[in-house]
């Protein structure tokens, strides 16, 4: 669940006081009282007045939804454990090398490389999350929430809800979000969802009445009160602006929210290698130091080799991988037209093993041809096509797909003479649970026509009677003789429907009733007694696109179901055409009869769920979680607000309704399943390059550690100078800044990668341990070979260890990225290996430089890189062994 939790909205400490007066005093107002209060006018508000209150109110926008300022992120930078470690040891070393230390032995050198390695760590993670944030708004100012407003100049107007200022005059219908704190002036039917601000899942109606006694009143029970964030379930209103931005409600409580959103498994993961890490070293340096201060006596020089393992063993970088991982991860997604709203989520598409999606638009063309538009005899009536032009272009409410291409038959508009003769005088606007609209029209008579459309079995209980066309086979509304709908016609207008959604065709019934004139105050109570006119016919074609791309996402390892408030037949047509399975379908009406283990038992083996309610969708995605699946979610509807907010990931597209795509994680600029397949191969791409890092460090450090335990035990000297290690770890970080531009071996991309905290532990456990056979390996040829086995030969062993411990360490990158033989079977990127060569190049030559001797190194003889060379070799060899070994017995490398 991605909802935010709040606490009682009637006791919010914080609460802009000056906001809770204004909206109870606009509450109470009526009689157009609230234009003067809001220095507005009913024809809206003028471009000097929009001005002067985005002066006196600035933009209507949430601020602290922003990123931090520059100089907040650089501090946050320094602000992690592996940095806060590094500078303790900092600060100890520099009083114990510098302060306490006699002038001549004053030695800035481990304090120098410790800040380099800090300043480099914090630098980098810096810039990374800057220029991250920044592409971040970027991205997301491509994607923009709109709303209808009147204004003087210009009228009537879609803009920018950022533009919104106190007094404008807004439009609503259903799928819009709520754009400010509004008053309403006017409503019809309007329902609203306030379910983000209290939890509340059923809607509440709003009404335009004033009320007398708001002063007792929480801000949230007030009936002709709207809030900024909450959305239009159905019904149309007209209402006026009184608050916005963070002086709205939810402006003002976005300080009170409880918490962020909750945790990913990707981070609660980091976190725990992180802290593992952290108590692996907080064992590991106090026993190496004992070790070492009891076996040479010389405590200081412990206490500093100590200090020096412990910066060793620090993965300072780890924070820098994530963030620059990530801000790579959505960089190259937005240039596919995958725009990421939350960085997190890239982790979350990567691990995606269902796709729950949305029919209309996703598997198919999202271009809606009215094809057919029959009578109740199965023959194309041009009458029909009449009735259905009239109720969608006097519609004022949510106009959909079916609405537009409805439309499309201009040549009606005039030969109608839609504007002279009908005359519209009232709206009973669609919802989800009728599925169906009506308008009422005047006509030149002075009765009223109630024309309405909607689905089939919702339309035929409402349905007491149809036209008989006659022998033409036409509808004549004045000629033909209208009969009712007994057993007989009612069974052909389910075949005739039937027959029509085979081929492909969404249908919906178009009735219509007379009125003598009456009130407008239609409702639907109104909506019985009808006489059906006849079938209006329309086909969405599959996407050509379609099919190749439910292949992919399958070849991916992700199982595609639909999700669709559409009927069973369409469905199963257009998924029989992209390639998804339609052996098991599932209703609505089936699932609303069925328990929760019950349906869960039938979901795996399910591809298809039809004619659902949004609450339906949210339920399903709901039970597919608690399977242990990690479940993407894809629609553009206000039915598809409540499962979006719930999946893991929640994707929409640029074209959604406000509140899909204010619920959404992810935003695709094309609506195509193709588009979201590229996002997934990013997504674990990103993914893959995280965990290359953590486990490269896992298993290097702790490897290190028995090194180090080993060679403090046996040898009268020190394995290697505080410096030495300082220097080469410090090589070794500027080795990993290249992983986020390395890529991953398609084995690894085929399949839906999560988070496994036990698999990094164990392996660290196997594979850490080899570079400690190594290590002692060269311990033994430069302590019986080289005879550097004394104290007067100690820089020669630590010169040979030096050089061996950082081109084992800096090899091993290429040996853990890939599962596959590396150099044979699979390549780093050029940036990963030209980055990771000059570091090995570095550190041969270190030295062989004047540099060596300041550091207390030594030139290595010649004679010691042949058996380098064997060591190297071997280590390699063993590792590759040990990784295919794993491979075999855990079915699981990266």
């Amino acid at each position: 669940m991605k909802e935010l939790k709040m606490i009682n909205p009637r006791n919010i400490s914080g609460f802009d006081e000056v906001a809770v007066t204004k909206l109870r005093n606009v509450a109470r107002l009526g009689d157009d009282a609230y234009y003067a209060m809001l220095n507005s006018h009913p024809e809206g508000l003028g471009p000097r007045s929009v001005t002067e209150k985005i002066k006196q109110f600035g933009y209507n926008e949430i601020q602290h939804k922003k990123a931090p300022a520059w100089y907040v992120q650089f501090i946050q930078a320094f602000l992690n454990p592996f940095i806060g470690v590094l500078m303790a040891l900092a600060v100890i070393s520099f009083f114990m090398d510098v302060w306490f230390a006699a002038p001549e032995d004053r030695d800035y050198k481990t304090v120098i490389v410790v800040g380099v390695m800090v300043f480099l760590s914090s630098i980098l993670r810096f810039w990374q999350e800057y220029t991250s944030n920044n592409a971040a708004e970027q991205l997301k100012s491509m994607v923009t929430t709109t709303a209808t407003v009147l204004r003087k100049v210009g009228g009537k107007k879609e803009i920018d809800i950022k533009k919104i200022v106190p007094g404008d005059i807004i439009f609503l219908s259903a799928g819009d979000m709520i754009p400010a704190d509004i008053r309403i002036i006017q409503s019809k039917d309007l329902f609203v969802s306030q379910a983000m601000l209290t939890g509340e899942s059923m809607p509440l109606e709003k009404r335009s009445a004033a009320i007398a006694d708001t002063d007792h009143k929480s801000p949230l029970e007030l009936d002709n009160i709207c809030f900024m964030g909450t959305n239009v379930v159905s019904g149309t209103a007209t209402a006026i602006a009184v608050t916005t931005g963070n002086l709205t409600y939810f402006g003002s409580i976005g300080k009170a929210i409880i918490g962020k959103r909750a945790e990913t498994s990707f981070d609660k993961g980091v976190n725990k290698v992180s802290w593992l890490l952290i108590r692996y070293m907080l064992v590991m340096v106090p026993l190496i130091f004992l070790v070492n201060g009891l076996t040479k006596g010389d405590w200081f020089e412990a206490l500093l080799f100590g200090i020096a393992v412990a910066v060793g063993l620090t993965p300072e970088m780890l924070p820098m991988i994530v963030t620059a991982n990530l801000a790579k991860g959505a960089k190259n997604m937005s240039k596919r037209n995958v725009i990421v709203k939350r960085l997190n989520a890239i982790q979350n598409i990567g691990a995606m093993d269902v796709l729950c999606t949305d029919k209309t638009g996703t598997l198919t063309m999202d271009k809606i041809v009215l094809e057919r538009h029959l009578n109740v005899s199965g023959e194309e009536d041009d009458e029909v096509l009449k009735w259905a032009y009239l109720n969608s272009f006097h519609q004022t409410g949510l106009k959909n797909l079916l609405d537009v291409a409805v439309l499309d038959h201009i040549e009606l508009h005039d030969y109608l003479k839609v504007d002279e003769d009908y005359k519209k005088v009232d709206e009973i606007p669609f919802d989800f649970e009728r599925r169906r609209m009506s308008v009422i029209l005047e006509q030149t008579n002075g009765n009223q026509l109630l024309i309405c459309k909607g689905a089939i079995e919702e339309m035929l209980d409402l349905c007491s009677f149809a036209f008989e066309p006659g022998e033409d086979h036409e509808l004549h509304r004045e000629k033909d003789k209208v009969v009712a709908m007994d057993e007989s016609m009612r069974n052909t207008v389910l075949r005739i429907s039937r027959k029509l959604n085979e081929d492909g065709l969404r249908v919906l019934l178009v009735a219509i009733k007379e009125y003598k004139p009456r009130p407008a105050n239609y409702s639907v109570a109104d909506e019985y007694n009808l006489i059906l006119t006849g079938f209006i016919g329309f086909l969405d074609p599959a996407k050509s696109s379609a099919k190749p791309a439910i292949e992919g996402l399958q070849k991916l390892g992700i199982h595609v179901k639909v999700l669709t408030g559409d009927n069973d037949v369409v469905t199963r047509k257009v998924c029989r055409d992209v390639g998804i399975s339609i052996e098991q379908v599932l209703l609505g009406p089936e699932i609303e009869q069925m328990s929760d283990p019950d349906l869960a038992a039938l979901l795996d083996n399910t591809s298809i769920f039809a004619k659902l309610s949004p609450i339906q969708k949210s339920r399903i995605v709901k039970l597919l979680q608690g399977q242990g699946h990690t479940v993407g979610f894809m629609g553009d509807g206000i039915n598809d607000a409540a499962a979006l907010r719930d999946a893991d990931v929640g994707i929409s597209v640029d074209t959604a309704v406000d509140i899909a795509k204010e619920s959404a994680d992810i935003i695709l600029l094309e609506k195509d399943l193709m588009v979201l397949r590229k996002g997934v191969i990013y997504g674990r791409r990103t993914f893959g390059n995280i965990i290359k890092y953590i486990k490269m460090t896992a298993s290097s450090n702790f490897g290190n550690m028995f090194s180090m335990l080993g060679a403090s035990a046996f040898l009268p000297f020190l394995p290697m100078l505080p410096i030495h290690l300082l220097i080469q770890n410090l090589l070794y970080d500027i080795s990993q800044i290249s992983i986020p531009w390395d890529r991953m071996d398609e084995d690894f991309l085929e399949k839906p990668q999560k988070w496994d905290a036990s698999g990094i532990s164990r392996f660290m456990l196997f594979v850490g341990p080899i570079s400690s056979i190594f290590d002692y390996a060269t311990f033994a040829v430069l302590y019986f070979v080289f005879k550097a086995n004394s104290p007067e030969h100690q820089t020669l062993f630590q010169t040979g260890w030096f050089v061996e411990g950082l081109l084992s360490q800096t090899l091993i990158v290429h040996m853990i990225r890939t599962r596959k033989i590396p150099f044979i079977q699979s390549w780093a990127t050029a940036p990963v290996v030209a980055l990771t060569s000059a570091v090995m190049l570095i550190g041969i030559v270190i030295p062989f430089t004047p540099f060596a001797s300041f550091i207390k190194l030594q030139a290595l003889p010649l004679a010691y890189f042949p058996w380098l060379l064997v060591i190297l070799v071997s280590y390699c060899l063993l590792t590759q062994l040990v990784k295919r070994w794993f491979i075999q017995k855990f079915d699981q490398w990266l």
